[in-house]
């Protein structure tokens, strides 16, 4: 037993100096960067990449909407300066004038409650009060097939100026029939 007691000794001393020891030996220690600093560079790189998107994707909507504006401004002057034309002493709506309405009545119903003044034009043959009553049917034609197209008719008012608005001065066969129009003038 007395064996068993020195064994037991033993490795109670000598067990913790020999952990002591090594765990205790100094070691050089080699200058090297902190590794923390090379996560930030990827987090930098990716905010970078992150606010890049960001402009881009800012100056891509900035370019849609003045795009989206453009075509707006284009379709209010081609509605506003495309005129509808009558036969002489006529309030019958011809196929090229309709083809007209139909893309006022597009733009009318995308363009979300605009409304619309309808102004009936004639040349200057026949009377004052024949004319503006003409200028009047005129108007009156091009509101019903607008209406019949889904307008509004609350969107639409009529006014004749019969001839007393003529786009061509002159007294010719050509600026009579440039005067018998409807004219269409969006508020």
């Amino acid at each position: 037993m007395r064996k068993n007691y020195w064994i037991a000794l033993a490795l109670v001393l000598i067990l913790p100096a020999m952990l002591f020891t090594v765990s205790c030996a100094k070691k050089e220690v080699a200058a090297t960067p902190e590794v923390t600093s090379q996560p930030e560079q990827p987090m930098d790189t990716s905010k970078a990449d992150a606010e890049a998107a960001e402009k881009a994707r800012l100056e891509a909507e900035r370019l849609q909407g003045e795009e989206a504006e453009r075509a707006m401004a284009a379709a209010r002057s081609a509605f506003t300066n495309e005129d509808i034309y009558f036969e002489f002493d006529s309030s019958s709506l011809l196929p090229m004038a309709q083809e007209i309405l139909s893309n006022k009545a597009d733009y009318l119903l995308n363009a979300g409650g605009a409304s619309v003044t309808i102004e009936g034009h004639c040349d200057e043959r026949g009377t004052e009060a024949y004319n503006l009553a003409l200028g009047e049917r005129r108007a009156e034609a091009a509101k019903a097939y607008l209406v019949n197209l889904g307008v509004s008719a609350s969107q639409l008012t009529t006014i004749s100026y019969g001839e007393e608005r003529p786009v061509d001065p002159a007294h010719n066969e050509e600026a009579w029939a440039k005067n018998r129009r409807v004219h269409f003038d969006l508020k």
